[in-house]
């Protein structure tokens, strides 16, 4: 299917304008919270969604970070560099290749994370709460279906592009 096979869908133009508008709504608040988020943890964005990454991980590589990241090599040595002159990341020889360098959080670099962590944590409860149980259970399963349907729109992105 390519896009202007698209557009002989049964959406509607009112329902494409309403889901735009509240995608770019749902954005806009993703975007303060990270505002907030670097200015409350004083950390620069990219440095505080690079220690997010060490949340189900013990190491990573600057490899695996910038590809999560999608962001250069130069830019990621700036990230990493800013952390850890901050005292919250470290380098270390990979004991099976001495080429690579393992990142690591050090304990400041742990806590920093749990604090963030909880802070997300209390915000989502805080969402959560607004609506009943059963609200909630069709929220998330809302979510999901849109995180599917979304998935599926990168997939046509890049098979179009």
């Amino acid at each position: 299917m390519n896009y202007m096979e698209l557009k002989n869908t049964d959406v509607t133009e009112y329902q494409l304008y309403e889901f735009e508008n509240l995608i770019n709504i749902l954005f806009q608040c993703c975007q303060e919270r990270l505002q907030y988020q670097s200015r409350a943890f004083h950390l620069p964005d990219a440095e505080l969604r690079c220690l997010m990454f060490f949340k189900d991980e013990k190491y990573l590589t600057s490899k695996n970070i910038s590809l999560k990241m999608n962001v250069g090599k130069s830019r990621m040595t700036k990230i990493t560099a800013g952390l850890q002159q901050k005292n919250l990341i470290r380098r270390i020889k990979d004991p099976e290749d001495a080429r690579v360098s393992l990142i690591s959080l050090t304990a400041s670099g742990k806590e920093k994370l749990d604090q963030i962590k909880a802070f997300q944590n209390n915000l989502h409860r805080l969402v959560l709460s607004q609506v009943s149980d059963h609200e909630r259970k069709n929220l998330l399963t809302s979510l999901d279906l849109l995180k599917s349907c979304m998935e599926s729109g990168k997939e046509f992105m890049t098979g179009v592009l």
